[in-house]
């Protein structure tokens, strides 16, 4: 689909500058754009990318893509996966599936970054936003009450842009980040990895069409993994100075790797590429006027499919804060609040998938046969894959500071299942037998919904998380309170 990139100049001042189109930048901007918030969008390059890594959408992702218009086209566009399984070769040890969760989207949408992306920049068209391709951010200068960038266009003319905000979606590389002084620690294993879309030859034996599968041997772990109109992506270690893999690359991989069962035959190689994983946490995501999100923020191994996913809620939690403020209708304190919610979910991501990948890629055959024996009895347990599966979905997330005592704490999130999603509006879910919306009721602030069974009104954020319960039903009532629902920021210790 082509970019169709916005061709008149930039304009001089705008409340948000995005730097970055990718999935994360591109999120930021529907958001924005539907919330009618004035936003400029610039990017480098001149179009989508091509063979994107990131391959998997949760459903956590998909709910606040329902919410600005995307998910419905995207679903259709990809497949479906049941979820994760991992597999010794021979056996499935344990199988996280997807669909027992509590959501409107009980899978794993196995769809590419350049598909995401192109279905965003569709959505973005449609609400007459743009991105200015061919835009390198240079840098920026302090100018109250926010910056002044610096920004070269496609002809190498340097103009000058006065925003509010400014937003780093620019990547592993950020020059945002750079730019605003923002450490980056961390560290950079030395381990490569070979990644390829391919098509397989008919026949290919015990590879399954539904689920994510990591395959573990003592050559290596191999994650195989179905994508739309029939291809299969493949992601395994590799020597170091290896070049990207080719289809006897890939077929001997695969063999040495993967099921034990049948021969696979690679008819076709769509995309293959080496990386390196990084695994970094920015030590803040806001400094003053400047924030980042996405791969700018936190970058970390692709084990369990989070990364892009992530990003996405980077910018769903962003968003509604960049308006309520700029509107006047919360405190600029409300932005503290980003760093305080998104920072600890970087964090604990970026250990987690850093654990998964030293465990997946164990060689030691004694090591490796514990592994096996402890992902064999965690499956065995009760719950434990139940956890395994919402934590990869990223159902679990959660901003609460109380403790979890089984009733709603502000912070949670909210199932649609539950509280109907109503765009980028707060939602006041009251008891009752469910009805229409009443049109006295109906602002363009908030939504109200009845729902039976509720035991208490609920305040549900923009983002799907839970502002407040026992609030008052008169939606009036609860507008004019709203700043008292807004989440508190964090005394800081940095």
């Amino acid at each position: 689909m082509p970019a169709s990139p916005i061709t008149t100049p930039l304009p001089p001042h705008t409340d948000v500058l995005i730097v970055g189109a990718g999935p994360v930048g591109l999120a930021l901007a529907v958001s924005l754009r539907q919330l009618g918030v004035d936003h400029v969008l610039v990017d480098r390059d001149t179009g989508v990318r091509i063979g994107s890594r990131a391959a998997a959408l949760q459903p956590r992702s998909l709910e606040y893509l329902d919410r600005i218009g995307v998910a419905e086209h995207l679903v259709a566009a990809g497949e479906k996966g049941r979820g994760f399984r991992v597999h010794d070769r021979e056996h499935t040890l344990l199988h996280a599936s997807y669909g027992d969760l509590d959501t409107p989207y009980p899978y794993v949408l196995l769809a590419s970054q350049q598909s995401t992306e192109e279905h965003l920049l569709r959505r973005l068209r449609q609400l007459d936003g743009g991105v200015h391709r061919g835009h390198r951010f240079l840098g920026f200068t302090p100018d109250v009450p926010g910056v002044s960038a610096v920004i070269a266009d496609p002809e190498g003319l340097v103009r000058s842009v006065s925003a509010r905000y400014l937003v780093g979606c620019d990547g592993l590389h950020s020059a945002v980040r750079t730019a605003a002084g923002i450490g980056f620690p961390g560290e950079a294993p030395e381990q490569l990895f070979a990644l390829a879309d391919v098509r397989l030859g008919l026949g290919a034996s015990g590879l399954g069409e539904d689920d994510t599968t990591f395959f573990l041997s003592s050559a290596g772990m191999l994650l195989l993994s179905p994508l739309a109109d029939g291809q299969h992506r493949i992601v395994t270690p590799a020597a170091p100075g290896s070049a990207a893999p080719r289809a006897a690359d890939i077929e001997r991989l695969v063999s040495e790797r993967g099921p034990l069962a049948g021969r696979t035959r690679v008819t076709a190689v769509v995309n293959a590429s080496t990386y390196r994983v990084q695994e970094r946490v920015a030590e803040r995501f806001r400094a003053g006027p400047v924030f980042l999100a996405g791969d700018a923020a936190h970058t970390h191994s692709p084990a369990g499919g989070q990364g892009m996913n992530t990003g996405i809620q980077d910018a769903g939690n962003l968003a509604w804060k960049l308006h309520a403020v700029l509107t006047g209708a919360a405190p600029a304190e409300l932005l503290d609040s980003y760093h305080d919610e998104r920072h600890p979910v970087a964090s604990e991501l970026v250990a987690f998938t850093s654990h998964f990948a030293k465990i997946a890629t164990l060689t030691d055959p004694a090591a490796g046969q514990r592994r096996n024996d402890l992902l064999s009895a965690a499956a065995a347990t009760p719950g434990i894959v139940g956890w395994i599966a919402a934590k990869l979905a990223q159902l679990d997330i959660s901003y609460a500071r109380e403790p979890d005592r089984d009733s709603p704490r502000p912070g949670d999130r909210v199932s649609p299942l539950t509280v109907p999603q109503a765009g980028l509006r707060w939602t006041l879910a009251l008891p009752g037998r469910s009805e229409p919306e009443d049109e006295r009721q109906r602002s363009t602030a908030l939504s109200v919904c009845h729902v039976p069974g509720l035991r208490t009104p609920l305040l549900v954020r923009p983002d799907g998380h839970l502002a407040a319960h026992g609030v008052p039903t008169e939606p009036a009532e609860v507008l004019s309170r709203l700043t008292q629902h807004l989440p508190r920021p964090v005394p800081s210790t940095r």
